[in-house]
């Protein structure tokens, strides 16, 4: 049960629609998933540039629009995208919201972007979704922790009894908030038959199913092993597609990227 400290701290959200990309639905089978970590658009792909290229977290740059340009031809193929560590509109972006971007460029007519830390105009961390597919709700929570500035969305897609509930979520570094976190996050899930937990969870999978809150439900990792981190020599299996067991997976990969500092990782799964 959820004690005070796992409170829930929920909204309804609304999500935005840009009519100009929405089509016909289609007589899919599958529905493709992928789950990015961002970086707020900073092009890493060396251990230097952590240093190099650290001061794109604070001021513009030029070069960032290309490298979302990039990111948006990826995620074009996709049918719905988790993206951790975008900025939602502040100096450092050239007051570019990066959600309402990649899903203008990438011509999905459905986005919804979480702000977990508002830093006024110096940035606006935040978490975000894109999808093809009419949402039948969206729920914003606010994650317990040490310190403010973890979210996770709660989306639905279909009605009962073939609803798949999907989170989104970025998890914190440190392993006391990420336990209650994930207890958290258990308690979302309830009953539901078809969940989907995706995001940048910031621990390895043994973790996640056998030392969380996570390790009773019927979630499953579609492979034992698919390191994300980092982008250039990926190592650890960081980033994470869980899924229910009534939920059948046709493949699953790691895309081989480096925009970021993480590579994305998706996954198709038969539509219920």
């Amino acid at each position: 049960m959820l004690n005070r400290r796992t409170k829930r701290c929920s909204i309804r959200a609304p999500v935005h629609h840009l009519p100009m990309f929405s089509r016909q639905p289609m007589a899919a089978t599958s529905l493709k998933l992928l789950s990015f970590n961002i970086q707020v658009g900073i092009h890493t792909h060396a251990p230097h540039h952590y240093v190099t290229r650290s001061w794109q977290h604070l001021l513009p740059h030029s070069k960032r629009d290309r490298t979302l340009d990039q990111i948006a031809h990826v995620v074009r193929d996709y049918d719905f995208v988790a993206l951790q560590e975008v900025d939602g509109g502040s100096f450092r972006s050239g007051y570019t919201n990066q959600v309402h971007y990649l899903a203008q460029s990438a011509h999905f007519p459905y986005w919804y972007q979480q702000l977990n830390r508002n830093l006024g105009k110096l940035a606006q961390h935040s978490n975000g979704l894109l999808s093809r597919l009419p949402l039948t709700d969206v729920e914003d929570h606010r994650l317990p922790g040490l310190l403010p500035g973890r979210g996770a969305i709660v989306a639905r897609l279909g009605l009962p009894p073939h609803e798949i509930l999907i989170i989104i979520l970025h998890l914190s570094l440190g392993s006391r908030s990420r336990f209650h976190q994930l207890g958290y996050i258990r308690e979302l899930m309830a009953d539901h038959q078809s969940v989907v937990v995706m995001g940048d969870l910031n621990c390895h999978l043994e973790h996640l199913l056998e030392h969380s809150a996570l390790r009773d439900s019927n979630l499953q990792p579609p492979q034992a092993h698919l390191p994300t981190y980092p982008s250039w020599q990926p190592t650890q299996a960081l980033d994470h597609i869980l899924v229910s067991a009534s939920l059948e997976v046709l493949k699953t990969q790691v895309v081989d990227l480096t925009l970021s500092d993480h590579r994305p990782i998706a996954l198709e799964i038969k539509i219920p």
